[in-house]
């Protein structure tokens, strides 16, 4: 091959006694490990040699050009059909210009005074080619790019085509990682090529056994063939070892954390016959629905035991979760325990102390004396919430982040609820359960339904418990996609049909992005992962949106009010009051109103430029509507067009109600990246060739051995080469993060 300037440093002839720890740079020199750090972050030799290609491709296959998007960074393998150098006439020096193509479409290649590189982009040469595709005067075009060609003295290369090395030599893969404007894939690849002739052999974490059923390759060889492969199953091979390696060391991981956590000392906690909890259940307007029951008797029992609970419920929007919170906390202070539950925000935990406070009734209210704690309260107020913590004369404290201040003191804290987990980082939730004396129970809640796969790697050390059916009476949603794009007529009947809804009485929510032209939603921004194709133009704001609407002859005289996160806690709470009570006909709100909102009155909701938000989320907010005796009509009004992932996440919420199907669309629906978020603890994703859904049974398969390992050796003293390879994964942070999930 011809390279295009690139020189790599002398690789040093020994990695050491822990090879895949050792230094890039005593390995590629400086220079390039540096590039390669900046680049991407690596260090050390195991974290390069984990960077897997994203495809490969044969010297004997062209590229689609024809399929290339404007603004999109490319590699790709063509060939150069014409060069031409041209002088410039504004300035001085030439333009050299040269066509690339795969037999259908055509791409340029433009470099400003570079007339030298004639000599390499002859008609015939086939090579890979790397940039940034761009339009000039209508045409495809790559400027300044990198690029490798195929070494033309190869005999391969000019052998007979029916040749059978040549032909094992145009299809040999060629792998084309993610790379940078700085780091060409090649580039890459030779410095990967200097790692793997430095790296000796290597032990297997997975046991011998396991290999021998699954028919993996050793963990070395299965690098030599992701890297370098000879066929198209070679890498195929590697992958399939590479992955099961992955998910056994990280269910490994949880695993051993879980049976750790087993080992910590709790403050056992049951009700008594007679005490508060029986006397709250015989309360209660409505018979529990089976799944309350089955949920609320795992949760009696783990609060039962010696050792802290930490248990995952998820379940519906609207299914009953907080009032098995509730029972759980009831059970805590039947012992004198109290209990915190922390919400993410002010407007969800002022909801759940009135919650709480109309379920408990005057006697039990009394009793427990439920207080909330949140950022905004007088001085007067915090002092009061702080003080009845640290007494002990609130065993129930609702609050959001304020909960977590050094100066916040309980006296006997025996339970910690978690609202909906994904809104709060692992180290904040971790300030709040070190507030215990001794390890309190840890109780999570989530409205957002995760299938199983996810729940086995993200909550590996939790046991989950599943709320699937919804309380009687809810008369349900009806979901609708306004698509604007090919509708653009369809606005105007959205505001129509919200005026014969309030006409009959109810009442309706219209849901923005963001609060205005200058600010996002502070404290509910729309999800990450639907940001990949939303057109750059400004989103629906709450104040415009609210003023637009109170102009609307069609919507003359109704009551508009605004929510969102920019406003005090009394403005919040004045506005929700009145909501609830019927005094405001249409709140107009940020994703404030995302999760624990409940108006029973409320009909129907117009979630505008819906495309600028996740599935979970849209399911969520749609979750605020129907919760009494009116069906609901939710409208998911978005200019995204047709065929595009954003367009396709709008369209699947629209076509089901089921959370848990949502959700596995959800995973299916997102590209590239972490399923687990951003892992909230700020390193590098968690997975690389594992993906949650698609490899569902490989990681339960690697689930069970982990646990048949890990059960008579927790510390792994057998298994030295997995011991390490855990210790490699998870660096303290890791560690860290899965110890506090």
């Amino acid at each position: 091959m011809v390279t295009t300037g690139t020189t790599t440093e002398p690789a040093a002839p020994d990695l050491g006694p822990a090879p895949l720890d050792a230094r890039l740079a005593n390995v590629l020199g400086g220079r390039t490990a540096s590039a390669i750090e900046k680049a991407f972050g690596y260090r050390t030799v195991g974290e390069f040699l984990e960077h897997a290609p994203r495809r490969y491709a044969e010297r004997g296959a062209l590229t689609a050009l024809d399929s290339l998007a404007i603004g999109e960074s490319v590699t790709i393998v063509a060939e150069v059909v014409d060069v031409r150098e041209r002088t410039m006439r504004a300035r001085r020096g030439s333009i050299l210009e040269a066509k690339i193509g795969d037999g259908k479409g055509l791409l340029t290649l433009t470099f400003f005074n570079q007339g030298w590189r004639t000599k390499d982009l002859v008609p015939g040469a086939r090579g890979i080619f790397a940039g940034k595709v761009s339009d000039y005067r209508g045409a495809r075009q790559l400027a300044h790019p990198d690029y490798e060609l195929f070494d033309r003295d190869d005999p391969r290369a000019t052998a007979d085509p029916g040749d059978e090395e040549a032909i094992r030599w145009s299809r040999q893969p060629i792998p084309i990682y993610p790379a940078t404007s700085t780091l060409s894939s090649w580039q890459i690849a030779k410095s990967i090529g200097i790692v793997l002739d430095t790296l000796p052999d290597l032990p297997d974490p997975i046991p011998g056994p396991v290999r021998a059923r699954l028919d993996l390759v050793p963990f070395r060889r299965a690098l030599e063939l992701l890297h370098r492969p000879e066929k198209v199953a070679d890498f195929k091979r590697a992958q399939d070892a590479l992955r099961y390696r992955e998910a056994f060391v990280l269910q490994t991981a949880l695993v051993q954390r879980r049976i750790a956590a087993r080992a910590t000392a709790a403050t056992p906690r049951s009700a008594s016959p007679g005490g508060i909890l029986e006397r709250f259940d015989a309360t209660l307007p409505f018979t529990l629905t089976d799944d309350q029951q089955s949920v609320g008797a795992e949760i009696a029992h783990d609060l039962a035991g010696d050792w802290p609970m930490h248990r995952l419920v998820q379940g519906e929007v609207g299914s009953g979760k907080t009032l098995v919170a509730i029972r759980a906390m009831l059970t805590v202070a039947e012992s004198g325990g109290q209990s915190a539950l922390i919400a993410p925000t002010e407007v969800l935990a002022a909801q759940h102390l009135r919650s709480i406070v109309k379920f408990l009734g005057p006697d039990l209210a009394a009793e427990l004396r439920p207080v909330i704690l949140t950022g905004s309260q007088s001085t007067d107020e915090r002092r009061r919430a702080l003080l009845a913590a640290a007494s002990g004369s609130s065993r129930l404290v609702v609050g959001t982040h304020a909960l977590l201040g050094d100066r916040v003191d309980f006296a006997e804290l025996g339970l910690v609820v978690v609202d909906e987990q994904h809104r709060f980082g692992v180290e904040q939730r971790e300030a709040l359960r070190t507030k215990g004396a001794t390890p309190p129970h840890v109780l999570v809640l989530t409205a957002t339904p995760i299938p199983r796969t996810v729940a086995m790697t993200v909550f590996g050390d939790l046991d989950v418990s599943t709320i699937t059916g919804l309380p009687s009476g809810r008369a349900g949603v009806e979901t609708f996609t306004v698509g604007l794009a090919e509708h653009p007529g369809w606005e105007s009947r959205i505001w129509t049909r919200m005026a014969e809804e309030l006409s009959a009485g109810r009442q309706a929510f219209v849901v923005c992005p963001a609060i205005d032209d200058a600010h996002a939603e502070d404290d509910g921004e729309p999800d990450p992962e639907s940001d990949d194709d939303v057109p750059k133009r400004a989103p629906a704001t709450v104040l415009a949106t609210a003023e637009r609407m109170r102009a609307m002859p069609v919507l003359g005289g109704r009551r508009i009010e605004v929510l969102h996160g920019r406003m005090t806690a009394e403005e919040k709470d004045r506005v929700m009051t009145s909501f609830a009570a019927g005094g405001v006909d249409v709140l107009v709100a940020t994703t404030v109103i995302e999760v624990g909102v409940d108006v029973p009155n409320a009909s129907m909701m117009a979630v505008l430029d819906a495309d600028r938000f996740g599935v979970s989320q849209l399911h969520q907010l749609r979750g605020r509507i129907g919760r009494g005796q009116y069906a609901g009509v939710c409208l998911l009004v978005t200019a995204a067009e047709l065929e595009t992932t954003s367009r396709e996440r709008v369209d699947a919420v629209s076509a089901s109600d089921d959370g848990f199907e949502l959700a596995r669309v959800d995973l299916e629906l997102r590209r590239e990246g972490d399923v687990l978020g951003e892992r909230q603890s700020g390193g590098r994703s968690s997975l690389n060739l594992l993906r949650v859904v698609e490899h569902a049974d490989l990681i339960v398969d690697a689930r069970e051995e982990a646990e048949r390992i890990l059960e008579p050796d927790p510390q792994l003293e057998g298994h030295p080469a997995l011991r390490e390879a855990l210790a490699r994964r998870l660096d303290e942070s890791d560690a860290a993060f899965l110890g506090k999930n």
